[in-house]
């Protein structure tokens, strides 16, 4: 077996060799932002690993189940990273509030608290440093300091007030890398993956993360390795989320890692990972 496919755990070692055993019932989900995309200072910016959306195609030929599980809404996340190029894949957004495939969008109602966030939000960031930035998710709200003179400074000021007004309007707050996100209560990446593994009846799972937002999916990973379904939970590394890393049953060097990763699966399983090229 190839070095990227060894972890550092027993249980996710199972989860492992048990999807290589049995790929056509496994699931692979892996996080967008700073996972299969590096970090940006624009969320808008971002774009798929060169060598991501290819390595996934190749592996839905023969892996049961291929989803991105991200916080943005899911045809941004499908748009930015080219991801409509791969047959079946599941791309859930908002935390699993919308879902993407094959085309077809499906898109809850928005909520009313949100909306109050959202109008309220100039008067809370009023006083914020200069380069403080909102990012519309539509079903909710990121305020990133990534921009501003000093991010972590202006991330811990910005915590007290976001905080109020999260419990003034019954959202949950949730820190990520320099950024704070306002969501409603119970809409997690955790729920949504084991709701994708009861829906697919996956005999396996595997997720990638970088982020505090992905942690409630390794914790669902380790849950569910509790209840039969062997898994692993890997960490693209990051300096500004160790946490992730501690998390981890497999550590990889951010994307690069991640696609090599994804890389190594695909040989072990005997297809080829290469882009068509087009002469």
């Amino acid at each position: 077996m190839t070095e990227p496919l060894r972890s550092a755990s027993p249980e996710g070692q199972a989860g492992l060799d048990t999807l290589l055993a049995d790929p056509g019932r496994a699931l692979i989900a892996t996080d967008f932002d700073g996972t299969l995309s590096p970090i940006v200072p624009d969320p808008r910016d971002a774009r798929a690993h060169p060598e991501a959306v290819p390595v996934l195609a190749a592996l839905a030929k023969v892996v049961g189940t291929l989803a991105v599980i991200t916080g943005r809404p899911a045809a941004d996340a499908v748009a930015l990273g080219g991801f409509d190029a791969v047959p079946g894949l599941i791309v859930l957004g908002h935390y699993g509030g919308e879902r993407w495939r094959d085309g077809e969008l499906t898109v809850p109602p928005p909520s009313p608290a949100i909306q109050a966030a959202r109008d309220a939000l100039p008067g809370v960031l009023g006083a914020a440093p200069a380069g403080t930035r909102v990012e519309d998710k539509d079903y909710a709200l990121a305020v990133h300091t990534r921009r501003t003179a000093d991010p972590q400074a202006a991330l811990t000021a910005l915590r007290g007030p976001l905080g109020d007004l999260a419990a003034r309007l019954g959202l949950t707050i949730e820190p990520g890398r320099l950024v704070l996100e306002l969501r409603p209560p119970g809409v997690d990446k955790g729920s949504a993956l084991t709701a994708l593994v009861r829906e697919r009846a996956a005999g396996s799972v595997l997720f990638c993360g970088d982020d505090l937002g992905d942690l409630p999916a390794f914790a669902a990973v380790r849950e569910l390795r509790t209840q039969g379904v062997p898994g692993c939970a890997v960490a693209s590394a990051s300096t500004e989320s160790p946490q992730v890393a501690a998390a981890a049953d497999l550590t990889v060097p951010g994307p690069d890692g991640i696609v090599a990763l994804l890389t190594a699966i695909a040989a072990d399983l005997g297809i080829s990972a290469r882009p068509t090229r087009h002469l």
